[in-house]
């Protein structure tokens, strides 16, 4: 946590602050850990991003948990609930980091950036007695079209990117009146598939063999969201013969792949290991959410991201 709204968190209670991200090795709590850890410190509030908030944490006298995570899925929401404790999350706070990633991605295939870069580095800018021209030749994303798959605050943060990047962008989203709500359709016409959906049981592997084969030969594939929501073994099958012309990835089933896998091998794709909301400002944002949250609950009003307003509706 950072910037001004750490700061006003300071000044809205007493604050210890146990930066998980600091420490080497990774130190991170499980339930039994963090209860422990806050009886001692006397804890009224639990502020965590990737702790597991479990089991004994709510036998504590807790006013609040919050969650600097837009889906707080490490923390047990229906046992909070059960215990009265009011449940705040940060949505959106990685949305600006996460699309900005995306675009990177995006460029870093499409003009063959990583390749290029090593040639240089190994010396080797006429290799074979050819020269950059011959080997790195790409396409411009201005006057292509990308297909945004999953129109929440990721979504629509790639969205003006993209169009500001002159692309002709379409949108899917079942659930969002303003996209479109034909999959095929959206990802046919493609150039870019960029998906940007939440892992829920209907979107895990929602995007499979039928889907890739929908997608226009010579077309780029982004995953930037969750891993568990493409089928890779179809991803490898349709960049080996060639009929994607490349990937880019942030997210990988436990976030790196094993040796020998065929993506590590191909110099189309682009693997960075979930660090999509890896910013200073996504830390400052979530710590500002944070606060104002925080500030609102103190006052006896009901915080814009708490996931649970029931608690709230009746300890009055």
């Amino acid at each position: 946590m950072r910037g001004a709204g750490f700061d006003k968190l300071k000044l809205l209670a007493d604050v210890v602050y146990e930066p998980w991200i600091d420490q080497e090795p990774l130190k991170i709590y499980d339930g039994p850990g963090l209860a422990e850890r806050l009886k001692a410190l006397g804890a009224d509030i639990a502020v965590v991003e990737a702790d597991f908030v479990s089991g004994p944490v709510f036998d504590l006298p807790l006013r609040a948990i919050a969650a600097t995570r837009g889906d707080p899925n490490n923390v047990d929401v229906e046992a909070a609930t059960a215990a009265g404790i009011p449940v705040l999350r940060t949505p959106g706070r990685n949305a600006d980091a996460v699309a900005e990633l995306a675009v990177g991605l995006l460029l870093a295939v499409v003009r063959r950036i990583l390749p290029a870069d090593r040639d240089v580095r190994e010396l080797e800018v006429f290799r074979r007695g050819t020269i950059p021209y011959q080997r790195f030749r790409g396409w411009e994303l201005a006057g292509r079209r990308a297909a945004i798959i999953g129109y929440g605050a990721v979504g629509r943060a790639l969205h003006w990117r993209l169009a500001g990047l002159g692309m002709d962008v379409v949108l899917y989203d079942p659930y969002v009146e303003a996209a479109g709500h034909d999959l095929r359709a959206a990802v046919r016409d493609a150039d870019v598939v960029t998906l940007h959906a939440a892992v829920t049981p209907e979107t895990v592997g929602f995007f499979g063999p039928e889907q890739f084969s929908w997608m226009r030969p010579g077309s780029v594939f982004l995953n930037t969201a969750r891993a568990k929501l493409h089928d890779m073994a179809a991803l490898v099958e349709a960049l080996e013969p060639g009929r994607l012309s490349g990937a880019g990835l942030d997210h990988f089933e436990g976030e790196m792949l094993p040796a020998g896998h065929p993506l590590l091998s191909m110099p189309n794709v682009v693997l960075s290991p979930h660090i999509g909301g890896a910013t200073t400002d996504t830390e400052a944002r979530g710590a500002q959410t944070v606060a104002d949250d925080l500030e609102a609950l103190m006052a006896g009003k009901v915080p814009d991201n708490v996931v649970n307003p029931q608690v709230l509706r009746q300890s009055r």
